[in-house]
């Protein structure tokens, strides 16, 4: 079995009175390791099916399982905790807490989910250094640069060791030179970290690091 498998999302939305179906029948398998890229024109649906990926909404129809694990068959509680314990995210904005330091920001989704105190910093502190802001633990979001206050975004993705990383568009804001290096480190991390990461993008750079393309469009998926 995929370590990632979608089987039949649909996913519809209600506008001005009008039902706007995005996603069709959606099939996706996703194997342990693999490195896979999304891509298509904005607004046909890659945030939407990453999100039901990793368990931030529901499809209408169809199943979503990672790991074994069927995130459709579970009550929300048990969708939060899992999401929280097992699957990272990186936006295309950061959404750092501003009036706490990247090492903060970075604790954040172990405080939440009570990571024993002793472990919180150290843990946090390791990865800000991985990611290469060792010098960088105490200084607030508004004090470092876009591709700094990404790094730290990708910090806090990784810091519960997800087994699956989700990206959406993470080097969207960010200037050529700066996403080339966002790419290199995502890249990194993946095999560092041994995770299985899907990416939404519509930089040819990132897409083409990654083991396998997939194209959305009219609500399927399909070789790019």
């Amino acid at each position: 079995m995929p370590f990632l498998d979608a089987t039949g999302l649909v996913k519809s939305y209600t506008v001005g009175g009008l039902i706007l179906t995005i996603l069709r029948n959606l099939d996706l398998h996703v194997e342990r390791g693999e490195m896979v890229a999304i891509v298509g024109a904005s607004g046909v649906g890659k945030s939407t099916l990453l999100h039901l990926l990793g368990g931030l909404d529901r499809p209408d129809r169809g199943t979503v399982s990672v790991d074994g694990h069927e995130l459709t068959a579970l009550p929300d509680a048990d969708v939060v905790a899992f999401r929280n314990r097992h699957v990272g995210f990186v936006f295309q904005f950061h959404h750092l807490l501003p009036e706490f330091s990247a090492a903060e920001n970075v604790e954040m989704p172990m405080r939440i989910a009570r990571v024993a105190p002793r472990e919180v910093r150290p843990r946090a502190e390791d990865l800000l250094r991985r990611v290469g802001l060792g010098e960088r633990l105490t200084h607030r979001p508004g004090m470092l640069s876009g591709g700094e206050q990404q790094r730290v975004a990708v910090a806090r993705a990784l810091v519960m060791r997800p087994a699956l990383l989700l990206a959406d568009e993470p080097t969207g804001d960010l200037d050529e030179q700066t996403g080339a290096a966002l790419h290199g480190l995502l890249r990194e991390m993946h095999e560092a970290f041994g995770l299985t990461s899907v990416m939404a993008t519509h930089n040819p750079r990132l897409s083409a690091a990654c083991d396998r393309v997939l194209r959305l469009e009219a609500g399927h998926l399909a070789p790019a």
